[in-house]
Formats: structure tokens, sequence, C-alpha cells
């Protein structure tokens, strides 16, 4: 059983485990990454595709929030130009909208105002003339339209070039590296790993679980038992159409039970999502179901009737929230950290957080463990480090036409 020694063992190569390792090997630490599986396996691929500060979370009254994702935003558009665009958000406002004209008005001068009022964070009424031209949007009792800017990507693309910068940094990565368990000694974690049929040792004196949905099962095989939150799995589903939006992004208003769903373009074709649904099982079987899939196009229909309902792929991701009760679109999407001991933990588990915020969930990883790391000589700052270009597409051969 081979022994392998590292300062920092991240698990979970999503977008906050790429994150982390990104940030501790910035850092100067030695790191190494495991996944069960590829990059950007589970949620980090089914996501929404937006880099944005949540215009909705200000209902809840999240404005830390808002304010750090929108700062972020800012962060990726200049380090990940190639990955992360400005796109035209268009808010339509009928005579049964919950939210009044007033109302929309008010939340997007504030969301404005939270993000330095900028140029990109401007917005604006659009004419009566012009509404015809909004990609056979309904007009019938249509009072208002609003446009303002938020932030698209390709959430998977953006994971595997965060991984590729960290092990540029000189993390080390392993893919197909399941986690079977550990033991503490003393003051360092021995952790067991399955690759390539073989059971490795590694020696770490810090453990970070961010396996996302999988946070608590990985929690099972560790002993002493890490502390862990109770947390809730609320499934969301995404279906593709065919068919695609030509001016930008739009931020409906369900008609059943008003929730937020966009309806986006993505690759040639039209996105709309998401649902969210309560789930409970193997985090691996989330799949769509016909319900939700029937609820979304519902929605595109409300809005775009004359628009294709050919649906050419569906898919689902989980989210993972406090549990509480009531809805799950009041719940507070700040992430959080459970750890092992406030001063120098050996263990944390992230639960949550956001596409948009993942170098800030990695940052508040560093300062949460300063105490048990090693003095180093930092090697980059990942808030000015440009990322390289996505590695999968790379790796596409020329076909030479």
């Amino acid at each position: 059983m081979p022994l392998d020694t590292t300062t920092a063992l991240v698990i979970g190569a999503g977008i906050q485990g790429a994150g982390i390792a990104q940030a501790l090997a910035a850092a100067g630490h030695d790191v190494l990454l495991v996944e069960r599986d590829t990059i950007a396996a589970g949620t980090s691929s089914r996501s929404s595709k937006l880099i944005h500060g949540g215009l909705r979370y200000l209902e809840s009254l999240q404005l830390s929030l808002v304010a750090e994702s929108l700062a972020e935003r800012r962060t990726l558009l200049k380090i990940a130009p190639h990955l992360v665009r400005l796109v035209p958000f268009y808010i339509p406002i009928y005579s049964r909208t919950s939210r009044s004209r007033l109302q929309i008005r008010a939340g997007l001068s504030l969301y404005a105002l939270l993000g330095g009022l900028g140029e990109d964070s401007r917005y604006q009424s659009i004419p009566r003339p012009e509404w015809d031209s909004l990609d056979g949007l309904r007009t019938e009792g249509l009072k208002g339209v609003y446009r303002y800017q938020d932030g698209q990507t390709d959430d998977a693309a953006l994971c595997r070039a965060v991984t590729a910068s960290a092990a540029d940094l000189g993390a080390r990565v392993a893919l197909g590296a399941e986690v079977l368990g550990g033991e503490r000694h003393s003051d360092r974690w021995v952790v067991r790993l399955k690759l390539n049929d073989e059971v490795l040792e590694v020696d770490t004196r810090l453990v970070i679980n961010a396996a996302g949905p999988w946070a608590n099962p990985v929690l099972n095989g560790f002993a002493p038992a890490p502390p862990r939150r109770e947390v809730e799995l609320v499934g969301g589903t995404h279906i593709e159409i065919e068919g695609t939006m030509k001016q930008g992004i739009y931020y409906t208003e369900a008609p059943t039970d008003q929730r937020a769903v966009f309806v986006m373009p993505w690759q040639d074709h039209t996105l709309v999502g998401t649902t969210e649904t309560p789930f409970s099982g193997d985090p691996g079987k989330v799949a769509p179901e016909p319900e939700e899939v029937n609820y979304l196009l519902g929605v595109l229909d409300h809005y775009f009737p004359d628009h294709s309902r050919q649906v050419l792929d569906a898919w689902a991701g989980l989210r993972v929230l406090p549990k509480g009760d009531g809805r799950a679109f009041h719940r507070s999407r700040e992430v959080i950290l459970s750890s092992d001991d406030k001063q120098r933990p050996s263990f944390v588990t992230v639960y949550g957080g956001k596409l948009t915020g993942y170098r800030a969930t990695a940052a508040r990883v560093l300062t949460l463990v300063q105490g048990n790391l090693p003095q180093a000589q930092a090697k980059a700052d990942t808030s000015t480090l440009v990322l390289p270009p996505d590695p999968h597409l790379e790796a596409v051969p020329d076909t030479g036409e």
C-alpha cells in the first residue's frame, strides 16, 4: 500500500474544490486534488451557466452575498474574458406579474449600487416600439421590459480552466480516485484512496472535503468522525430546446408559483431553468422528472408561445442548502464551512457555494485553515492570475478545415 505525503488533500474537482486547490497552490502549498469521476462531473456542469450577483437574492436580503458575487463577477471578467462575458438580461413585467415596475426598478437600482454603479451595472427600460424584436416575447398584457447586464459562462469549461491553473501552480490532480476513508493519527490524517484498482494511502495535515452533494457521505469513512451539518439536497433541472434567443437572457417569473426561471441562449439552442425539487438518495442518480420538464416547457410556452417545444436534452444538478422550513428559494446561498477545530483545523467540509463565488469561498477556506498551514512562499494572486484556455478544447485535434 504505497504512501504519499501532502500538506493538503482536497476532495472533489467541482468548482469549489478546484478553486480551493488553486488558492492553496497559489499560496505556495503542496496540494493534492482528488476526484472520483472527472472534472465538473456533478453540479458544476449542470448549473444555469451564470456568473452573476443573484438579483433575486435581494428579496431575501442576502446583500453581502450579492455584493461579493458582483465583485467576483468583475474579477472573472478580467481574469477569464475567454470564458466569461456580459450579456443583456431582460425582465418582462405583465399585468399579473407579482412584482411591480416600481419594485423591479428598486431592485435593479440596489443591484447597480452593490455593483459599484459602473457601466456594467446600469439598467434601462426598453421602449415599447422595440418589444417586437425580443425573440417573440409575448406582448399581451406586457407593461414594461427592463434590461441590465450579467455574466454567462460555460460552467464545466470554467471548472476545467481553474483546475488547470491549479496544476500549473504545482497542484497534483488525480482523477478516478475514490476516497475510501481515513483515520487521524496525532495531528495528521491518513486517507485511503482507490486509484486504478490500487489502494493508496495519503498522509496529510489538512483535508478539505469539497465533494458537494456527496460531502456528508464522504464523512462516513473518517474516524474520528469530523463534524457535519444537516443539509438538504435540492434538485434543479434544465432543458435544452431547439432554436435560440438572439437578444439575450430572459429573467421570467413562472406563472404557476412565481419562481424565477431563466430562458437563455446556449450553444445555438435555448436553455430553460431551473426547478427546485427536494431530493433524497444517491446524488449520482438525480435526473430530470417529467413534471419538471413540463413545468419548464410551460414557462417557455407562456412567455414565448411561438418558440419550438422540441426538447433536445435535459439534465439535473443538486444544490446543497442548509436544512430548514419553507421553500428552497428563501434559503441562504452563503457557503457553510464546518471544521473540526477553530484554531488549527485539520478537516474542513464545504457545504454549498455559488459558481460565481468560487474564489471567495477558497479565500475563506484559506483564512480558516491558516493556523494549520506551514510557512510558504506565495506563487500568485488568483485575483489577477489569468485563467488558461479550456484544456478540453485545446485537446480537440485540428482537422485542417
